[in-house]
C-alpha cells in the first residue's frame, strides 16, 4: 500500500464498509453511547453552565499557560516529582528509555495514554528490548492484534466479541469459540495480573493536572493504573501540556463532565490523585509539547487546546460512525483529529478536514465548547491553500464556480440533470463514474425547478 493510499480517509473507509453489517453496528454502539450521554447531561440542569466555566477555565489556562506550567513544575518538585520536559514525541521516548535504562527495567505495564501512542512510544521501547504491556482491556486487545486504538475511549470499539474470543485463544490459550464476555474478561484478569507482579516500572497518562498543587489526576473504570503504579516503585507519568489546569478547585468541573460526556456515566469508576511519589519510590512527569505551542499560537486552532479526550465528538460524528476510526490512520481519529492531525503532518492527513458534514454536532456534544466544525471549515481552505488538494477535488470546484456564474446555463443544465435522473436506467447514474452515489440515493428529480416554480407564483400575483 502506497504512502498516499495508507492516509486517504475515503480508501480507508471505502475498506471498512466493504462490511455492512459491521459497518451497522459500529454505527449503532457508537450512538448507543452517545444517547446514553444526552441522558446524562439531560439530568443536570447545570449542564450547559459546567460545560461554559470549562470552556473558559481552559481558555484562561491557555493564555497563560507558560505561567502555570512554571507553577506546576514547581509544585511537583516540592512533593518529591521528578519533572522532565519533552519538545517533541522523540524526546518523549528517549527520557522514557533513559529513566528505564537507569532502573535497568525489562518489563513495563501501561495504562490507557494517548500521548504515548501520539509518540509511537510502545514500538519504540520494544525496539530498545523492553516488554510493553498495555493494561487497559481494549488497548490490550489491540495490541495483541497489532492494531492501534480505533477510540481514544473505547480502543476496540471496532471488535465484536466473536473477533475478541478468537485473538485470545490465540494469544492466550482460551478456549476456542468460547464468546462469553465474563470468561474473555476473566482470563484477561489472569493474564494481566501475572503482568503487573512482574513489572519494573509503571506507565500512565494524565487526565489533568494542577497547577497550585503540583499533582495529576488519572480516570480509569478498570483500577488498572492504580494497580500499574502500586506495585512497582517506579511511576511514569506522561502527559500533554495542555492537560493542566489552573486550581484543584477547578476538577470537580471537569470530572462531572468527562465521564458523563466520554461513556454515559456519571463519574468514572476510578478518579485517581497522584501527589508526590509513594514513599520509597519515584514520580517522574513528563510535560510534552509536540506541536502544541504552534496551536496555542494560532487565533483559528487555539481552542483545539481546550480537548479532555472524552471522544464524545466521535460518537456523534456520522462520518467516524460510519467509517470506523482506523479509517483516519492517526492516533486520534473523529473531528478533534481531524483538526489536530493536518495540523501537525498536513501532507499525510490532507484528507481529513473533508472527512465532515459540517453538520455541527461536534460541536453540539463538546464538554468544553470547541467549536469543532468551524475550525474544520476553516483548515478546508488552508490544506487547498497548501496546493493539497487533487485535481479530482479542486477541477469540479472551478467548474461549478464557472457554472454558477451563469444563471441561464445553471437553469439549462438543470432542466438536463432533472430529465436524466427520471429517464436514464439506474445503471447508467449508479456506477463506477459517480462515487458520491456509491452508498447514497440521488435525489428524486421534482417535476419543477424553484425557478419554475418562482415565475409561476409572481405571476400569479401580478394578476391579481
Amino acid at each position: 500500500m502506497s504512502t498516499s493510499t495508507k492516509f486517504d480517509h475515503p480508501t480507508n473507509a471505502n475498506r471498512f464498509n466493504q462490511d455492512q453489517a459491521r459497518t451497522h453496528w459500529h454505527d449503532s454502539a457508537l450512538w448507543f453511547i452517545r444517547e446514553k450521554r444526552d441522558r446524562m447531561s439531560k439530568s443536570l440542569p447545570e449542564w450547559e453552565t459546567l460545560r461554559s466555566c470549562a470552556s473558559q477555565i481552559k481558555a484562561h489556562t491557555v493564555s497563560k499557560l507558560a505561567d502555570y506550567l512554571e507553577e506546576f513544575e514547581k509544585n511537583a518538585r516540592a512533593r518529591g516529582a521528578i519533572v522532565h520536559w519533552a519538545k517533541d514525541a522523540e524526546e518523549h521516548n528517549q527520557i522514557v528509555l533513559d529513566i528505564l535504562k537507569k532502573h535497568e527495567a525489562e518489563r513495563i505495564v501501561k495504562s490507557k495514554s494517548m500521548l504515548t501512542e501520539e509518540c509511537h512510544l510502545n514500538p519504540f521501547l520494544e525496539k530498545n528490548g523492553i516488554e510493553v504491556v498495555d493494561t487497559d482491556l481494549g488497548e490490550r486487545i489491540v495490541q495483541l492484534r497489532q492494531e492501534g486504538p480505533s477510540h481514544i475511549v473505547m480502543p476496540a470499539i471496532h471488535l465484536k466479541k466473536e473477533d475478541v474470543s478468537e485473538t485470545f485463544h490465540q494469544h492466550l490459550n482460551t478456549e476456542a469459540g468460547n464468546n462469553d464476555p465474563c470468561y474473555l474478561t476473566e482470563s484477561a484478569r489472569q493474564h494481566l495480573r501475572d503482568k503487573f507482579m512482574q513489572a519494573d516500572v509503571g506507565i500512565t497518562g494524565v487526565n489533568f493536572a494542577l497547577a497550585d498543587t503540583g499533582g495529576i489526576v488519572v480516570c480509569t473504570n478498570e483500577g488498572n493504573a492504580d494497580l500499574g503504579v502500586s506495585l512497582p516503585n517506579v511511576h511514569i507519568a506522561c502527559m500533554g501540556i495542555e492537560k493542566l489546569i489552573p486550581s484543584a478547585d477547578h476538577l470537580s468541573i471537569f470530572l462531572r463532565l468527562l465521564a458523563r460526556s466520554a461513556t454515559g456515566q456519571p463519574i468514572t469508576t476510578y478518579s485517581s490523585h497522584f501527589h508526590g511519589p509513594r514513599e520509597g519510590g519515584e514520580l517522574h512527569i513528563i510535560l510534552v509539547d509536540n506541536g502544541r505551542s504552534n496551536l496555542m499560537n494560532s487565533d483559528d486552532y487555539r481552542n483545539a487546546l481546550k480537548c479532555i479526550r472524552c471522544g464524545a465528538c466521535m460518537n456523534t460524528c456520522p462520518v467516524y460512525r460510519r467509517s470506523g476510526g482506523h479509517s483516519y490512520a492517526a492516533t486520534v481519529p473523529g473531528p478533534i483529529g481531524s483538526i489536530l492531525n493536518p495540523l501537525r503532518d498536513a501532507k499525510h492527513h490532507k484528507s481529513l478536514p473533508f472527512a465532515c458534514t459540517l453538520c455541527g454536532s461536534c460541536t453540539d456534544v463538546c464538554p468544553v465548547q470547541i467549536n469543532l466544525h468551524e475550525q474544520l471549515l476553516t483548515l478546508r481552505t488552508e490544506v487547498k491553500n497548501q496546493k493539497q488538494l487533487p485535481v479530482s477535488k479542486t477541477m469540479p470546484m472551478r467548474i461549478a464556480s464557472w457554472v454558477f456564474q451563469r444563471p441561464k446555463l445553471y437553469a439549462w443544465l438543470g432542466g438536463i440533470g432533472k430529465f436524466f435522473l427520471r429517464n436514464l436506467p439506474r445503471f447508467m447514474i449508479y456506477n463506477g463514474m459517480n462515487p458520491w452515489g456509491k452508498n447514497r440515493e440521488m435525489p428524486e428529480a421534482p417535476s419543477e425547478s424553484f425557478r419554475q416554480q418562482y415565475a409561476k407564483r409572481a405571476k400569479k400575483n401580478q394578476s391579481k
